[in-house]
């Protein structure tokens, strides 16, 4: 059986990629959380990862890091996890690979804290302009494959891929067109996101830097999070 190692599911957006996508295809797994420091040592992480990061899937002696590492890997082995379709499929690469490796600003302003309700300070353009793109993208995705998902009517890897933003969305509000949030709704109401969501809120650990990301940029509306017990 696999083992994927995740971390807070709070604040780990990267973790949430490989989850759901399991989660929502079957694809049986072992699940292994670890908080992260509050201190900023992870040195923990490194029992498992070369990296020091999450997501890590282990399957016997092997060791696939990075959230889109573990995706082709699972793909390798398991039917669905990119659709079957070569356009759609190689669009769905296409999309994946920008969420990797773009999208800095909705990062940097936009971390996930799933059990908060956050007001911004504002939308600096470059942020602005990010959100252009992703509904640009989603649109096109749900447009030329006919939805209800990104590259057609299976939920694949380029939908867990975007899974993190919609708990962004509905962390920041963020301004966007009807289509992109029925689809940010669409994948908030899939069982696995209500359950990664719901165990959010109820995770007792809090981590003073992924806080103070979400502090800095806007004003905290809401803490929906059970409050962690008091140290006696």
């Amino acid at each position: 059986m696999y083992t994927l190692h995740i971390a807070n599911r709070n604040y780990s957006s990267w973790s949430l990629r490989p989850w759901v996508l399991m989660r929502e295809l079957g694809i049986d797994f072992a699940e292994q959380l670890t908080p992260f420091d509050p201190e900023g040592r992870h040195e923990a992480f490194h029992g498992f990862s070369p990296t020091g990061k999450v997501p890590c899937l282990h399957d016997g002696s092997t060791v696939v890091w990075d959230s889109l590492a573990i995706v082709e890997y699972l793909a390798e082995r398991h039917a669905g996890v990119w659709p079957a379709d070569p356009a759609a499929r190689a669009w769905a690469r296409c999309a994946s690979a920008e969420m990797h490796s773009g999208f800095s600003a909705l990062r940097s302003h936009c971390s996930m804290n799933c059990g908060l309700r956050v007001r911004l300070h504002g939308l600096p353009p470059e942020l602005r302009s990010e959100l252009g793109r992703l509904e640009a993208l989603w649109g096109e995705g749900l447009e030329r494959f006919g939805g209800p998902f990104l590259a057609g009517r299976a939920f694949s890897a380029v939908d867990a891929f975007y899974a993190p933003v919609a708990f962004r969305i509905q962390t920041y509000a963020l301004p966007l067109g009807q289509p992109a949030m029925a689809y940010a709704r669409r994948l908030l109401e899939l069982a696995p996101m209500r359950s990664w969501y719901e165990s959010a809120l109820s995770e007792p650990w809090r981590d003073p830097a992924h806080e103070a990301e979400t502090g800095h940029v806007g004003v905290v509306l809401q803490d929906l999070r059970t409050q962690p017990a008091a140290r006696g």
